[in-house]
């Protein structure tokens, strides 16, 4: 290694060692610097290592997946699971873990401009909380697999939707019977669309254990090398390293005491889980549409049309102002919802609140995604080259105004809620 690559990783340690006590997420600036560190002739400059690793989020997405390794190595610079407890071997940082980081956690992560390469980080938001907080019948067991989990040696995934029932939870169908002995559920059913199922070791499962509608409902720890368990990867739009799957159970046998929570007791706690699911998906949209924003502007003022920069006609200035309207108040709502979470606000209350923040981001991001393509015109048709940010973040829109809820389920749960 040349001295420039000596000093570069003995500043990036002092500084994140330093800054550790006052800034909390200095972790994070130390993992997008060094986490999957680039040749030695690339290190010149943080523009280039930037670069370098843009470049292998444009191949992971290319190949579809995300390497274990790199989940790894991001837990090692403490960046994998600042929002799990030291107990079950979580690196929050010190004074603890709030809102606001979480915010700016997801939001910095997703600046790597590909939501299925954030979804493998972030799916211990959404697949793991129902384990953590309610536990299962055996402590023993829910220590190993959490545990695993927060250290990224396992990977999990929530399974919820089904070919019959997305938005509707309480529909669901899959079934969990208790074998004659009662020592096993029966699973049987298939699931849709699920994040991150392909490389999943376990999956949180929904099933129906009593009779119709959200009281029937329980959730099951179920282990991805249980027999009759088969995993189709799905041929998605965007978002292709998040590894979403078809899932079928056929009479797979899980150990009643794979039981989280109590029996039939699941639906509601999937609906308080929701609340900070769409809170995370709202972030990951809001950065896409900065993201648009950003790679737009760097464009108008480089191309050169009519003897002029791009950036020079009016109504391309009006493109990126009404952009940064739209974005710069979606970020002020979603610290107003970080705010009242920190200060105790019940999920009963903020269920309204993250449904409109939702719907708020994920059209933003689709308008500003459809503004910087015009801007970038061709260019954003190609998924390689100066617009390949841009035509892959287009892709994903609908990844965030469907999944956790679509937008007229959200704006209906709202109005609901509000008792209009």
């Amino acid at each position: 290694m040349t001295s420039l690559t000596y000093i570069l990783i003995i500043y990036t340690l002092f500084f994140s060692y330093f800054f550790y006590i006052y800034h909390p997420l200095a972790l994070l600036i130390f993992f997008f610097l060094m986490i999957r560190r680039p040749p030695r002739s690339t290190l010149s400059s943080s523009s280039a290592a930037s670069d370098v690793y843009k470049r292998q989020v444009d191949d992971w997405d290319e190949q579809h997946l995300v390497p274990r390794e790199v989940l790894q190595k991001a837990y090692h610079a403490g960046v994998y699971s600042p929002h799990v407890d030291k107990g079950v071997g979580g690196t929050p940082p010190a004074g603890g873990w709030d809102s606001f980081m979480d915010l700016i956690w997801i939001d910095e992560l997703m600046r790597c401009g590909c939501g299925g390469v954030v979804q493998v980080f972030g799916i211990t938001t959404m697949a793991l909380p129902p384990l953590r907080i309610l536990g299962t019948q055996d402590p023993g067991l829910t220590d190993r697999v959490v545990r695993g989990i927060v250290t990224a040696q396992k990977q999990i995934a929530l399974c919820i939707s089904e070919p019959s029932a997305g938005s509707d939870v309480g529909g669901l169908v899959a079934s969990a019977e208790r074998s004659a002995d009662g020592q096993h559920y029966i699973l049987n059913g298939a699931k849709k669309w699920i994040t991150c199922a392909w490389y999943a070791d376990y999956f949180t499962v929904a099933a129906r254990t009593g009779g119709p509608g959200p009281k029937g409902i329980s959730i099951l720890l179920v282990e991805r090398e249980s027999e009759g368990i088969k995993v189709k990867r799905m041929k998605m739009q965007g978002n292709w390293p998040a590894g979403t799957s078809h899932v079928l159970f056929e009479d797979v046998l899980v150990p009643s005491q794979n039981l989280i929570g109590r029996e039939n007791q699941g639906f509601k706690a999937l609906m308080l889980n929701f609340n900070h699911e769409r809170f995370v998906i709202a972030v990951q949209a809001n950065r896409c549409a900065r993201l648009c924003l950003q790679e737009a502007i760097g464009y108008a003022r480089t191309r050169k049309t009519f003897g002029q920069a791009l950036s020079s006609h009016q109504v391309i200035r009006h493109k990126v102002a009404e952009m940064a309207r739209m974005i710069e108040s979606t970020h002020a709502l979603l610290e107003q919802l970080a705010f009242q979470m920190d200060q105790g606000v019940k999920d009963q209350q903020l269920g309204k609140h993250t449904a409109l923040a939702k719907v708020q981001a994920s059209r933003t991001f689709e308008f500003c995604a459809r503004e910087a393509s015009q801007i970038f015109g061709g260019s954003s048709y190609v998924r390689e080259g100066k617009g390949r940010v841009v035509e892959r973040l287009y892709r994903e829109v609908r990844s965030y105004a469907i999944p956790g809820g679509s937008e007229e389920i959200m704006l209906d749960l709202a109005m609901k809620q509000a008792q209009l």
